[in-house]
């Protein structure tokens, strides 16, 4: 069986010419699964069947391996079964219709309402990136844009004058927004300033030397703005989650957030059900009074 493994990893070095940083973690999967037949007392690869290794799966996971590493364990195993059965040296692979436990979903992390005021509402200065960077922020909790949206962003997708911005989104598909009043003012106060760099392009938002504002480089402006304000790490995503939990939460209108966000999917929006239920049990455990004698008796 080392032998087999050995002549795989070879294949995919010399033929597919994977990178070795692959290779390192294909090896050390695929280690694994070999040490768990050597146990086993599994002494082909011909000999390994779905139940074993859907039984090394489990015994993994109750250790503490995540749902996305199994994934790649088994994505491993179809590999080298796939060479094996090329080579007849199998005519099976265990791995087929296994897939790893479902890990949990984790939450996108957002800001509470008081903190997104406290990023926002604090004096800005009058130049050139303090204007920038506050439309930024405003644009971005204000309408929910993902960063490639914002990035992307053109001055004829902008109507002030009736407070919407149409943006492209995934799979090239538009959407009208509604720019709420203090990112439109953001907006108008950002505008002048960005026509004094004679832009290269009509994007909205640009550098000193008028060129389209990269996606790092607002990463970057934002994070800024976090630590600056805030205290914290913040990414343009949490502005959007922010927006979108804040939305659900005052208008309890999941479709709308869905549309607003651009989800094809309404079980992507959901997720911000499970937002929502946390702040309303937060208020719960902290208000009600059966509550807080539940939380002392387990004490």
């Amino acid at each position: 069986m080392e032998r087999q493994l050995d002549a795989y990893c070879e294949h995919l070095r010399s033929e597919r010419q994977v990178s070795p940083h692959t290779l390192s973690a294909y090896r050390r999967d695929l280690e694994k699964v070999l040490g768990w037949c050597q146990k086993q007392n599994i002494e082909s690869w011909a000999a390994l069947d779905i139940q074993r290794l859907r039984s090394l799966v489990a015994r993994l996971h109750q250790q503490g391996q995540s749902s996305r590493s199994l994934a790649r364990l088994l994505s491993a195993v179809r590999g080298l079964y796939h060479y094996l059965n090329r080579e007849g040296l199998c005519d099976h692979d265990p791995a087929t219709g296994l897939a790893p436990p479902k890990g949990e979903r984790r939450l996108p992390k957002t800001l509470d309402t008081d903190r997104a005021l406290q990023l926002l509402d604090g004096a800005v200065e009058d130049d050139f990136m303090a204007r920038r960077d506050q439309a930024i922020l405003e644009l971005f909790y204000s309408s929910g844009l993902r960063l490639s949206e914002l990035t992307g962003l053109d001055l004829d997708q902008l109507d002030l004058a009736d407070g919407m911005v149409q943006v492209l989104g995934k799979g090239s598909k538009t959407r009208l927004l509604p720019i709420g009043r203090k990112a439109r003012e953001a907006l108008e106060l950002w505008l002048p300033l960005r026509a004094m760099t004679n832009p290269v392009d009509d994007a909205v938002f640009v550098s000193l030397q008028g060129r389209r504002l990269g996606p790092r480089t607002i990463q970057l402006r934002v994070k800024a703005a976090g630590e600056r304000e805030l205290g914290q790490n913040l990414h343009p995503h949490m502005l959007r989650h922010s927006f979108a939990s804040h939305l659900l939460e005052s208008s309890q209108d999941l479709r709308a957030v869905q549309e607003l966000l651009g989800h094809s999917d309404i079980k992507t929006t959901q997720i911000y059900t499970h937002l929502d239920f946390q702040h309303l049990a937060t208020v719960y455990d902290s208000a009600h009074p059966r509550a807080k004698r539940i939380k002392g008796d387990e004490s």
